[in-house]
């Protein structure tokens, strides 16, 4: 729920500065009635820090002179409207083509070290908020994930624009619908391959990438001539997509994630390409056919899947972060499911590695996220987030190489599939996991111990 300026503010002050460490004390002032409805246009400005090029930080191989002359270098874009459904009572909405994330933690006071007006925008579920000074139709300010040391990106945001990369409509020389054979981290180690699915109406562009370990979820942009301009943010990720087409019909472009990281990929339109097995990436090793863990709970309590909840029932183990969308986006999945097929004898049980070095950060991450999700499954904490740690906490798999990785065990408390990563509802491949999903669920229910 926002909070405007009045008595309501000030408890909602205190929780902000002491839980996300904002500095500088905030003070109520009543100058208006809220933040000004309708569309705005922000930007999140990734180019004053230094940025590697690829996981190893060997050279990159020519970049094809993109010269985006439409845009200005390192800006990602996005828009949201602030809107109202009273006099007093507003939110924000971001939307990311068919995507839209309802934003209700809003705050808005004076800031007595600059005598301005200051906005945050919380998103708790991600550990992450925007601040921001607010005068004359304009924020200005950061945006801050807590779960990274130091992580802060320049943020601007303009009410009255409704544009995303640009106002230009320079014909596009071709269209780019359809599906496309992509490889990201060209020249490095990490080199992975992904599908492109594209949809474009004129100057306008929707799509996304799918991975083995996940989608880059909704995306919106546009082509301007020979150029493509994507991007996305959710409050966790900002991703920024930017592609020249090549006189030969195939793509070249550059991916940058946030303020971190930065790469090139290429792509070519095949209709046929498919990635691995999403169900023979992550397995069990020679010798295994049950998952052995004891993790604790946000409330201390050390939780196994002997425990008395989960003996006899399929059970579904789902290895994921309360950072990562993906995770996110298969939660909602799990809820939907659960609350679909009430009274089955199935129990999902959640595996949390997180980005917080301190366990007790970690386990508040992870109450808040199930809190404001509303999981009605249990979410223990199992450690540090990353393959190698991950590997570690569940030795019996040959590794963990996605969040979220689904285990489905059966009735007699043994593996029988893991599916890697999750093709989540900005892909076409959905519907088809949702419909393979509940037919092997089924399956597993109607099995004899």
């Amino acid at each position: 729920m926002n909070r405007q300026f009045g008595k309501l503010l000030l408890p909602l002050a205190f929780t902000l500065l002491a839980v996300s460490g904002i500095s500088g004390c905030l003070e109520v002032d009543n100058p208006f009635t809220g933040l000004p409805p309708g569309p705005w246009r922000a930007v999140l400005d990734l180019s004053p820090q230094p940025i590697a090029s690829n996981p190893q930080g060997k050279p990159l191989p020519d970049n094809g002179n993109f010269g985006f002359q439409e845009v200005t270098e390192g800006e990602l874009p996005f828009n949201f409207e602030i809107k109202y459904e009273n006099e007093k009572d507003y939110y924000i909405e971001i939307t990311n083509g068919a995507e839209h994330i309802r934003v209700d933690d809003i705050f808005v006071g004076r800031d007595r070290s600059t005598a301005k007006d200051t906005v945050v925008i919380s998103f708790p579920v991600y550990d992450s908020y925007i601040r921001a000074i607010f005068e004359e139709g304009v924020m200005e300010g950061e945006w801050v994930l807590n779960n990274k040391p130091d992580y802060r990106v320049h943020f601007v945001a303009r009410h009255g624009q409704n544009h995303r990369f640009t106002t230009l409509r320079k014909p596009p020389v071709m269209d780019l619908s359809g599906r496309w054979e992509a490889t990201f981290g060209i020249g490095s180690e990490e080199e992975y391959k992904a599908i492109a699915e594209f949809q474009q109406q004129g100057n306008h562009l929707l799509g996304t990438f799918l991975t083995e370990t996940g989608d880059y979820r909704y995306l919106e942009g546009t082509v301007q001539a020979n150029k493509l301009y994507l991007s996305t943010f959710d409050g966790a990720h900002a991703f920024l997509f930017e592609g020249k087409i090549q006189e030969d019909g195939t793509l070249i472009g550059s991916f940058q994630s946030g303020k971190h990281y930065k790469t090139l990929w290429e792509a070519r339109r095949n209709p046929d390409f498919q990635l691995r097995n999403a169900y023979e990436v992550t397995y069990l090793r020679e010798g295994y056919d049950k998952l052995q863990f004891a993790f604790e709970n946000t409330e201390g309590q050390l939780v196994s899947l002997e425990s008395p909840p989960y003996k006899d029932k399929v059970v579904l183990v789902q290895i994921m972060g309360t950072w990562c969308p993906n995770c996110r986006d298969e939660t909602e999945f799990l809820k939907d499911y659960l609350k679909q097929h009430p009274g089955q004898e199935i129990e999902v049980l959640a595996l949390a590695f997180e980005r917080y070095q301190n366990p007790d950060k970690a386990k508040r991450a992870i109450k808040t996220f199930k809190e404001k999700m509303e999981v009605p499954y249990e979410i223990l904490y199992a450690g540090i987030a990353g393959q190698e740690e991950a590997s570690k906490a569940l030795p019996m798999l040959n590794a963990i190489i996605s969040y979220p990785t689904l285990v489905f065990i059966g009735r007699d408390g043994k593996v029988k599939k893991i599916h890697t990563g999750f093709t989540g509802p900005a892909t076409s491949e959905f519907e088809t996991f949702k419909q393979e999903f509940e037919t092997y669920v089924n399956q597993l229910l109607n099995e004899k111990q």
